[in-house]
């Protein structure tokens, strides 16, 4: 269901909360009174949409290297096997995307683990039980990331007055003594009137701490966004395309910056070459139809000095898997035994 055709409460929470969440007390009673509402019809509305696919999950999205390591990869698979490989990627913990794309190379999946030799581990099993090859296209530098998508423009888009954001090419790491806290930021905030002190509990921490550790994270860069996540295809925007160029490596940065600040572009970055696959600037347009996503993926080419350079554009096909990146576990709080023996230790 279109964002249009939605009520108008819908509509509210759904655009307007992508970032920026409330780390008040009670976050949900702060979004109903600007929202005209009240916090139980608020908590019903976002249950519903949790329920109905429209929302993944309130959280976080974090910033290039804040934790963990990731990877884009690629696999040629016979079109009678896709299936069933595709199957196999997904079975992969750290896997939180696997699309098919029209291509030669028409199964792409991003991987997630603790480190890069946790990842490369992880691909080389996948290689093994496949017996196929995998292009390992680790990203070098982002020029734009998920800023969250403007779903009343006829075109999605990042959020109003983001155009120009400029992106850390790697963020502050998350410490070491925090990461149980970016574990619950992964997993989503609950659907609660005071949710913080339900994660304060859960961490034997302060709302105090928590709310000023949040803040620092987004100050700092370690999270892009803190707010509402939605399912993008589940409200209209079901076509995408990822374009990829050949670009020179001395000219890369400049012409990747001017193409992240190009109308429609949602994700811009670049990524290390590979020896069967020589592009190194990537970027995302997603939109409502086919022909939508190729004429902005055009004038973006155009606009930002790209034409006549070695590209190709591969429409997505089949979602096999799309859910958040995981980089943390949630590991219980130590017991007061534990702690003891720590501390006679």
């Amino acid at each position: 269901m279109n964002l249009s055709d939605r009520p108008a409460l819908d509509q509210l929470l759904l655009n307007d909360w992508q970032r920026d969440f409330p780390l008040s007390d009670s976050p949900f009673a702060a979004i109903a009174l600007k929202c005209g509402s009240d916090e139980a019809t608020l908590l019903t509305t976002y249950r519903r949409l949790f329920k109905d696919g429209s929302v993944s999950r309130i959280g976080g999205i974090w910033g290039a290297g804040a934790g963990g390591a990731a990877m884009l990869c690629a696999l040629s698979v016979p079109e009678t096997r896709l299936k069933t490989v595709a199957e196999q990627v997904n079975a992969i913990e750290g896997v939180n995307h696997n699309y098919e794309r029209e291509h030669r190379y028409n199964l792409w999946f991003v991987i997630t683990g603790r480190d890069k030799p946790a990842v490369h581990g992880q691909v080389d099993q996948l290689e093994h039980r496949t017996g196929l090859t995998a292009l390992r296209l680790p990203m070098i530098r982002p020029y734009r990331i998920d800023l969250g998508f403007d779903l009343r423009q006829t075109q999605p888009a990042p959020h109003p007055g983001e155009a120009t954001l400029t992106i850390r090419q790697r963020s502050v790491p998350v410490a070491v003594d925090e990461e149980r806290l970016a574990a619950l930021v992964e997993e989503g905030l609950p659907l609660m009137p005071r949710p913080y002190e339900a994660w304060a509990q859960a961490l034997g921490w302060s709302t105090d701490r928590i709310r000023a550790t949040l803040n620092r994270w987004l100050h700092q860069g370690t999270l892009r966004r803190f707010g509402v996540v939605v399912r993008h295809h589940d409200l209209g925007i079901c076509a995408n395309a990822m374009t990829v160029i050949d670009v020179p490596d001395d000219l890369v940065d400049g012409l990747g910056a001017r193409l992240a600040v190009q109308d429609g572009i949602t994700l811009c970055y670049r990524r290390e070459r590979h020896r069967d696959w020589h592009f190194n600037l990537y970027f995302m347009v997603h939109g409502r139809d086919r022909a939508t996503v190729g004429g902005v993926i055009e004038k973006a080419i155009a606009q930002a000095g790209l034409a006549g350079r070695p590209r190709q554009t591969l429409f997505s096909g089949q979602r096999f898997k799309q859910t958040g990146g995981r980089y943390f576990r949630v590991q219980p709080a130590p017991s007061r035994q534990e702690l003891a023996h720590e501390q006679a230790a």
